[in-house]
Protein backbone atom coordinates (compact mmCIF):
# COMPACT_ATOMS: atom_id res chain seq x y z
CA UNK A 1 0.00 0.00 0.00
CA UNK A 2 1.60 3.32 -0.88
CA UNK A 3 2.40 5.77 1.99
CA UNK A 4 -0.27 8.23 0.66
CA UNK A 5 -3.23 6.04 0.68
CA UNK A 6 -1.94 4.87 4.16
CA UNK A 7 -2.08 8.14 5.55
CA UNK A 8 -6.05 8.86 4.17
CA UNK A 9 -7.31 5.31 4.92
CA UNK A 10 -9.31 4.86 7.96
CA UNK A 11 -8.63 1.09 8.23
CA UNK A 12 -4.77 1.67 8.50
CA UNK A 13 -5.06 4.70 10.59
CA UNK A 14 -7.38 2.61 13.12
CA UNK A 15 -4.91 -0.12 13.00
CA UNK A 16 -1.68 2.09 13.78
CA UNK A 17 -4.18 3.53 16.97
CA UNK A 18 -5.18 0.26 18.03
CA UNK A 19 -1.18 -0.72 17.59
CA UNK A 20 -0.42 2.22 20.10
CA UNK A 21 -3.49 1.88 22.43
CA UNK A 22 -2.45 -1.72 22.96
CA UNK A 23 1.50 -1.18 23.86
CA UNK A 24 0.74 2.03 26.38
CA UNK A 25 -2.40 -0.41 27.70
CA UNK A 26 -4.18 2.89 27.58
CA UNK A 27 -7.80 1.87 28.02
CA UNK A 28 -9.65 5.12 27.11
CA UNK A 29 -7.45 5.27 23.58
CA UNK A 30 -8.30 1.61 22.65
CA UNK A 31 -11.75 2.32 23.04
CA UNK A 32 -12.20 5.54 21.34
CA UNK A 33 -11.45 3.68 18.36
CA UNK A 34 -14.98 2.23 18.39
CA UNK A 35 -18.77 3.15 18.02
CA UNK A 36 -20.99 3.08 21.52
CA UNK A 37 -23.10 0.07 19.16
CA UNK A 38 -19.79 -1.97 18.73
CA UNK A 39 -20.35 -5.72 18.01
CA UNK A 40 -17.03 -7.56 18.48
CA UNK A 41 -17.13 -11.57 17.98
CA UNK A 42 -13.87 -12.05 19.25
CA UNK A 43 -11.66 -15.12 20.02
CA UNK A 44 -11.52 -15.13 23.85
CA UNK A 45 -13.62 -15.71 26.42
CA UNK A 46 -17.42 -14.23 25.08
CA UNK A 47 -19.14 -15.67 21.59
CA UNK A 48 -19.66 -11.91 21.30
CA UNK A 49 -19.54 -8.39 22.99
CA UNK A 50 -22.52 -6.01 22.43
CA UNK A 51 -21.40 -2.48 23.12
CA UNK A 52 -18.43 -0.12 23.72
CA UNK A 53 -18.73 -0.36 27.86
CA UNK A 54 -18.42 -4.43 27.29
CA UNK A 55 -15.75 -3.84 24.82
CA UNK A 56 -13.95 -1.36 27.71
CA UNK A 57 -14.77 -4.68 30.35
CA UNK A 58 -13.07 -6.58 28.21
CA UNK A 59 -9.78 -4.32 27.36
CA UNK A 60 -9.82 -3.02 31.37
CA UNK A 61 -9.21 -7.13 31.95
CA UNK A 62 -6.83 -7.73 29.21
CA UNK A 63 -4.38 -4.76 29.68
CA UNK A 64 -4.67 -5.12 33.53
CA UNK A 65 -4.28 -8.73 33.47
CA UNK A 66 -0.35 -7.63 31.61
CA UNK A 67 1.60 -6.49 34.62
CA UNK A 68 4.94 -5.05 33.91
CA UNK A 69 4.74 -6.60 30.32
CA UNK A 70 3.73 -5.22 27.38
CA UNK A 71 2.46 -6.33 24.05
CA UNK A 72 3.52 -5.24 20.51
CA UNK A 73 1.16 -5.54 17.71
CA UNK A 74 2.31 -5.80 14.05
CA UNK A 75 -0.18 -6.10 11.30
CA UNK A 76 0.25 -8.02 7.80
CA UNK A 77 -1.76 -8.77 4.91
CA UNK A 78 -3.67 -5.32 5.50
CA UNK A 79 -6.36 -4.99 3.08
CA UNK A 80 -9.04 -2.53 2.93
CA UNK A 81 -12.00 -1.04 0.95
CA UNK A 82 -13.54 2.41 1.86
CA UNK A 83 -17.11 3.98 0.01
CA UNK A 84 -18.78 7.04 1.04
CA UNK A 85 -19.38 6.37 5.17
CA UNK A 86 -18.27 2.37 5.25
CA UNK A 87 -14.61 0.80 5.74
CA UNK A 88 -13.64 -2.56 5.70
CA UNK A 89 -10.57 -4.13 6.48
CA UNK A 90 -8.69 -7.03 7.00
CA UNK A 91 -5.31 -8.26 8.24
CA UNK A 92 -3.69 -10.65 10.34
CA UNK A 93 -2.39 -9.37 13.76
CA UNK A 94 0.70 -10.79 15.60
CA UNK A 95 0.44 -10.08 19.14
CA UNK A 96 3.71 -10.27 21.22
CA UNK A 97 4.33 -9.70 24.92
CA UNK A 98 7.34 -8.00 25.84
CA UNK A 99 8.73 -8.43 29.18
CA UNK A 100 10.86 -5.07 30.67
CA UNK A 101 13.81 -6.31 29.19
CA UNK A 102 12.27 -5.83 25.69
CA UNK A 103 12.57 -9.96 25.49
CA UNK A 104 9.54 -11.31 23.62
CA UNK A 105 7.74 -14.07 26.33
CA UNK A 106 5.11 -15.37 24.09
CA UNK A 107 3.46 -14.79 20.63
CA UNK A 108 0.07 -15.16 18.66
CA UNK A 109 -1.48 -14.34 15.49
CA UNK A 110 -4.98 -13.99 14.73
CA UNK A 111 -7.07 -12.93 11.74
CA UNK A 112 -9.05 -9.84 12.14
CA UNK A 113 -11.53 -8.02 9.76
CA UNK A 114 -12.77 -4.32 11.21
CA UNK A 115 -16.06 -2.70 9.40
CA UNK A 116 -15.71 1.18 10.28
CA UNK A 117 -19.07 3.89 9.90
CA UNK A 118 -18.23 7.37 9.42
CA UNK A 119 -20.48 9.72 11.73
CA UNK A 120 -19.76 13.16 11.93
CA UNK A 121 -16.36 13.09 10.46
CA UNK A 122 -15.10 10.51 12.54
CA UNK A 123 -14.75 6.88 12.00
CA UNK A 124 -15.64 4.33 14.52
CA UNK A 125 -15.31 0.25 14.75
CA UNK A 126 -18.55 -0.66 14.47
CA UNK A 127 -17.77 -4.45 13.79
CA UNK A 128 -14.79 -6.47 14.89
CA UNK A 129 -14.43 -9.88 14.12
CA UNK A 130 -11.33 -12.35 15.42
CA UNK A 131 -10.29 -15.60 14.23
CA UNK A 132 -7.78 -18.28 14.17
CA UNK A 133 -8.19 -21.42 11.46
CA UNK A 134 -9.12 -24.66 13.59
CA UNK A 135 -7.44 -27.97 12.95
CA UNK A 136 -9.71 -30.42 11.54
CA UNK A 137 -8.49 -33.53 13.96
CA UNK A 138 -8.08 -31.84 17.19
CA UNK A 139 -10.54 -29.19 16.88
CA UNK A 140 -7.72 -26.74 18.39
CA UNK A 141 -7.06 -22.99 17.20
CA UNK A 142 -3.71 -22.68 15.48
CA UNK A 143 -2.66 -19.32 16.33
CA UNK A 144 0.78 -19.42 14.59
CA UNK A 145 0.92 -18.48 11.22
CA UNK A 146 2.52 -21.67 9.16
Amino acid sequence: MDTARQSHDPVVRMLDAYRDAVFAKDVDAFVRLYDADVHVFDMWGDWSLQGVAAWRRMAEGWFGSLGDERVVVTFDDVGSSVEHDLACGHATVTYSAQGTDGAVLRSLSNRMTVVLRRRDGEWKVVHEHTSAPIEHETLKARLQRA
